[in-house]
């Protein structure tokens, strides 16, 4: 297929307009439409590539809400693992790092759908850590076949995917994961630029290693993508008040900080081999440069960095696409120049020289610079709309919600990834720049003071909990002064058999607004037009939305300053209300969570997914 080299600016009018994550993740699944293989035309095995593009998807699918995403990566993982948690192609034995990466997706699915074959196949891969063979001190080998050797990249193979792993299964993995970046920085710095080697060898028995400290002799600039991009995404499963996170903070300032050093100042790119800038040879590389985008971007938005980092992740971005991305004659985008491997040893052997590095070929849509390419793209994104709810706090009540299941919290909770959780309207949150938090006790204006949203939804009924905790009037005061304050309510009812309707309307009358019967969208099956509620033009939260998918609706009565703001079958359906310096929305049904935001069953024309954000926007405005 003929490639045209085109400019960022010369872009034409309908690719500047979509995003370049999008973008791309539809090329890429254009190109492997049947799944991920690492060489277009041969068959897939279970690689680190693999799962490296199928992260980035999923989050372009937390970031769209289009299930074609959901599906090509569970299509992906499918292909490999069987009913008893046995993964196609893998190899035990083999004790190399780079097959645990895919392992996330394991988890992934296995949170998102409770499917116990992707635990099994996840406690494999937990087992190879377990015992991969290490070094003297305690590091992880990269592989079998390379003894005594730490690689950077093995710190984003394993690391991430033994973080997650211990989160959900409760396993304190820290002290190991710290002491594995720890060894990598102590044998791999250059304390003269703050730069990290490709490797070191522990032996120091390598032809490569040097004879005093063992460490490889370059600087390698994807190795040090890997790395950086292995500490954002480590930090997020640690546990904020860990009281090793300021280590693995310090290690991605001090990189950070190196690398934005040797970033090329014109083209706002990095080398191939960041340490010999200009040299003959030495070229601009798509892969490190996407990788350090993502790890600069991610480490402001969460924290970690400082904001002036903003800077060079954007100058480095507005450089990927004028420097790497092509268009083709369909209008499917590409990426140009990633170098497609680099490594030490082996058979032939490579020694780590100037001359070794610069010798790999580069590809096109090599998926190693690919999946951070999306990465880096879908952080760029999400930065423009960060200061709606920049340094707001969206708090969830688990106290009048507070229903159990096998001894655990369930429904409606930030933690649920499954369809009764409200995970993914968390995430559309966090990425419009909010915090999320939660209040367990009953909301008095003490411990509502900070929060700029907070949502009540489907309070307990003695059908839930054998111990509801009803609204009161005092509760209702609190709340109430808190709204005239400022604070910003949403009110989420159910329907009049599934909610504790009576007490609940202690606090809701307080804004002119009643749950009352009848109930409407009783839905057969999947019958969707029977939960269809049509939003009118113009409508002040939601426009341009059209239409959504709400099954089992408790109607509104409305006094005061309330005012409908959706009307179904000729009830107010939902209503908002400006109390003092706050407001209110109040809507007789759970809605936002997963099952109808997800859009797995859900046909895509119900737009629940962008009506979750359009709320979140005006609540956080």
């Amino acid at each position: 297929m003929k490639k045209l080299i085109v400019l960022f600016l010369g872009l034409s009018t309908a690719l500047s307009a979509q995003n370049y994550s999008e973008l791309m993740a539809k090329s890429i699944m254009h190109t492997h439409k049947d799944s991920i293989a690492v060489k277009v035309g041969k068959p897939a095995g279970w690689d680190y590539e693999q799962g490296l593009v199928l992260k980035a998807l999923e989050h372009v699918y937390q970031r769209t809400g289009d299930a074609t995403y959901f599906n090509y990566i569970k299509k992906n993982i499918d292909s490999f693992v069987d009913a008893n948690g046995n993964i196609r192609t893998y190899h035990f034995d083999e004790f190399n790092s780079d097959n645990i990466t895919t392992g996330r997706m394991l988890l992934y699915l296995y949170q998102e759908l409770g499917d116990e074959r992707y635990k099994k196949a996840a406690d494999l891969l937990r087992k190879q850590i377990s015992e991969q063979p290490r070094d003297a001190d305690g590091g992880f080998w990269h592989k079998k076949r390379y003894p005594n050797q730490m690689w950077l990249d093995g710190l984003y193979m394993l690391e991430p995917f033994y973080a997650e792993y211990g989160q959900i299964t409760n396993q304190d993995n820290w002290p190991d994961i710290v002491k594995q970046f720890q060894l990598m920085y102590k044998g791999a710095i250059d304390p003269k630029t703050g730069l990290l080697f490709h490797a070191y060898d522990q032996a120091k028995a390598q032809p490569w290693a040097d004879k005093t400290n063992g460490h490889s002799p370059n600087f390698w600039g994807r190795s040090m993508g890997w790395y950086v991009m292995a500490l954002v995404d480590v930090l997020d499963y640690m546990p904020k008040n860990h009281p090793s996170r300021g280590i693995l903070i310090q290690q991605l300032n001090q990189l950070s900080g190196a690398i934005a050093k040797i970033q090329d100042p014109t083209s706002g790119v990095w080398y191939q081999l960041p340490g010999y800038p200009g040299k003959k040879g030495n070229y601009f590389e798509a892969s490190a440069s996407n990788m350090f985008v993502y790890a600069f971007a991610k480490g402001v938005r969460k924290g970690y960095l400082p904001v002036s980092f903003r800077k060079n992740a954007e100058h480095g971005y507005a450089g990927i696409l004028k420097e790497f991305i092509t268009k083709d004659a369909e209008g499917y985008i590409h990426l140009e120049k990633t170098v497609s491997v680099g490594g030490l040893g082996g058979v032939p052997y490579r020694d780590g020289s100037y001359d070794y590095y610069l010798s790999e070929p580069l590809r096109t849509d090599d998926l190693k610079g690919v999946g951070p390419f999306i990465l880096a793209s879908l952080e760029m994104e999400i930065a423009k709309e960060l200061s709606i709810g920049a340094g707001k706090k969206v708090v969830l009540d688990y106290f009048f919600n507070h229903e159990t299941k096998n001894g655990n919290r369930f429904h409606y909770t930030w933690e649920d990834r499954k369809d009764s959780g409200f995970n993914q309207w968390g995430i559309q949150f966090e990425q419009l720049g909010a915090t999320l938090d939660t209040l367990g006790v009953s909301p008095t204006r003490e411990n509502l003071k900070g929060a700029s949203v907070y949502i009540i939804v489907d309070p307990d009924s003695y059908k839930e909990t054998a111990k509801p905790n009803f609204m009161t009037a005092k509760a209702a005061d609190e709340i109430e002064a808190w709204v005239k304050a400022g604070g910003n309510l949403i009110l989420l009812a159910n329907d009049t058999t599934n909610c504790e309707i009576p007490q609940f309307n202690i606090l809701a009358k307080r804004f002119g607004i009643e749950f009352v019967a009848p109930n409407l969208n009783f839905v057969q099956g999947r019958n969707w037009e029977q939960g269809a509620v049509l939003i009118p033009a113009g409508n002040e939260v939601f426009d341009p939305i059209k239409k959504v998918y709400i099954k089992e609706i408790t109607t509104l009565k409305l006094s005061g300053n309330a005012k409908s703001l959706v009307n179904h079958l000729g009830y107010p359906v939902m209503a908002t209300a400006k109390v003092g310096k706050g407001k209110v929305f109040a809507l007789g049904d759970p809605w936002l969570y997963t099952e109808y935001t997800n859009n797995r069953r859900t046909p895509l024309e119900y737009e629940n997914f962008l009506a979750a954000k359009k709320l979140a926007i005006y609540m956080l405005r």
